[in-house]
């Protein structure tokens, strides 16, 4: 029976630039020795390889550059790393050492942002394009922000009454204003126009009664957002299209604007094999861009991008143990893992994500058909296909002896923490597991860091209210009633 290597020498070109297998047949990504790194800190493991955010952050900025020079584009580029994909800390500091600025999303991303600002990783130039549908409390920051002279934060307005909030509150000389337009969603998508934005009829007048009339007031950029990102579609083109003919519009009625914001991001591998030509890619955007501006007699705009996965997806990777292996009938095979893809690869389960999955030892063994099972008790908790087949293979373990086996996803880097909410309780108190970052030194060689130990019980304990201090009962008069409520002390 042939061997796992030689199932994947024959179906992919491979080794790869970032995938290849030792002296050992063991995996190595990105040049690791993921064996090594196993051995040292056990099992299920989530991995950040540092270096590679820094890699994509300039390979973006390359390939806008090459576009730029190969068109005589005359706007310039901005880099900016949308803090959603991953807020921490060490993803953040990474990322601005490449000369980045930032794109945020909730309240709770200013205060993060003004820790940047004290610990001088940022300054008040820095770009903070401040999108999403804003509540009071970030409303809130957004106007101190400007007020303390954080000449560079933009807030995009998502509906038509939140620049009354600016209008009242802010107290700068000059505020930069962007807009949001809301794009058509893809023909498959449940909704026709996405409910984020301003619709394309109610731009002018927002402009023209709130705006203008205003004249510490700027609008600087329009925002342009596909759900599924930057791809070579006829849905993509015709929608970008249709954002460009509304900027040249709205450049006519105000001189200022200057810029527009692309949003959605660049994709990632999801696959050993990917042929997606990132700078033809981009080439076209700007070939197009500068198309219909010179139709329209408008200068051509800075380019602002907001990539978040592109900045961190592919730096991240989670590996796991096979504990058991398990024949339920006679074509289903299932491999058991240490871990969950419910609660530590959210998106493999909410959404049918894929991800590159590889086994990182055994590459000499003979190979099997397989299906990959979670501990959760929840019947949708697994994990069958892989981008490139419906059938999905792995060494095949031989039950007579102790070997151990043990897998790896690639790629996992961006969100995952975040929506399986990470330090917090997951299905069937499943922990979150060990976390180790993984550098390089001066000289080039390879060091690791434990970031974070696996969850352990008595913080799920702390967390569901098991050790906090008793609650005292309160009562709340109404008019003609009361209500008892519970309201926990300060400890």
């Amino acid at each position: 029976m042939k061997r796992y290597i030689d199932l994947i020498q024959q179906t992919f070109e491979f080794p790869t630039r970032e995938f290849g297998v030792d002296a050992k047949n063991n995996l190595q990504f990105n040049n690791v020795p993921l064996m090594e790194v196993i051995k040292k800190y056990g099992t299920p493991l989530r991995i950040t390889y540092l270096p590679k955010i820094g890699e994509h952050i300039e390979h973006s900025k390359l390939l806008f550059k090459n576009a730029m020079k190969k068109y005589n584009f005359k706007g310039s580029y901005t880099y900016c790393y949308c803090t959603k994909s991953s807020h921490f800390k060490f993803i953040v500091d990474e990322a601005l050492k490449h000369n980045i600025h930032l794109e945020t999303s909730s309240a709770f991303d200013m205060p993060l942002v003004n820790t940047l600002f004290e610990e001088g990783k940022i300054s008040k130039e820095t770009y903070i394009i401040c999108n999403g549908h804003k509540q009071p409390q970030y409303l809130e920051y957004i106007s101190q922000f400007l007020n303390d002279g954080f000449t560079n934060c933009i807030p995009v307005l998502d509906n038509l009454r939140e620049i009354d909030h600016y209008l009242n509150t802010v107290t700068a000389e000059n505020v930069n204003i962007g807009i949001r337009i809301a794009t058509d969603e893809e023909p498959n998508f449940s909704f026709y126009t996405s409910r984020l934005g301003i619709r394309y009829k109610d731009v002018d007048e927002l402009y023209l009664t709130k705006i203008k009339p205003n004249k510490r007031f700027n609008l600087k950029m329009l925002h342009f957002f596909i759900n599924s990102g930057i791809k070579d579609s006829a849905y993509y083109w015709s929608e970008l299209t249709r954002f460009m003919f509304k900027y040249c519009e709205i450049k006519k009625l105000c001189p200022e604007l200057d810029s527009i914001d692309i949003g959605g991001g660049m994709p990632i591998q999801t696959s050993i094999v990917y042929n997606f030509d990132y700078q033809a890619m981009v080439d076209e955007i700007i070939e197009n861009i500068q198309w219909i501006c010179h139709k329209n007699n408008v200068p051509v705009p800075n380019i602002f991008t907001e990539f978040g996965s592109y900045t961190v997806g592919e730096s991240g990777a989670i590996l796991y143990k096979i504990i058991d292996r398990k024949q339920q009938n006679d074509r289903e095979l299932w491999y058991m893992i240490d871990g969950s893809f419910i609660t530590q690869l959210p998106d493999a389960w909410g959404i049918g994500q894929k991800y590159i999955m590889l086994p990182i030892n055994n590459w000499d063994a003979p190979y099997t058909k397989v299906n990959l099972g979670g501990l959760t008790c929840d019947s949708a908790d697994y994990y069958n296909t892989e981008s490139h087949s419906e059938d999905l293979y792995m060494p095949m373990l031989d039950e007579t002896n102790d070997e151990e086996q043990y897998i790896g996803f690639f790629h996992t880097g961006a969100y995952q923490e975040s929506l399986g909410g990470y330090g917090g309780i997951q299905h069937c108190l499943i922990p979150a597991p060990k976390h180790v970052l993984i550098d390089l030194d001066e000289n080039g060689n390879i060091t690791t860091e434990l970031f974070a130990d696996q969850q352990n019980a008595e913080s799920m304990l702390k967390i569901l209210g098991y050790r906090s201090k008793r609650k005292k009962t309160e009562r709340l008069i109404l008019e003609d009633e009361s209500v008892e409520f519970q309201n926990e002390e300060e400890k």
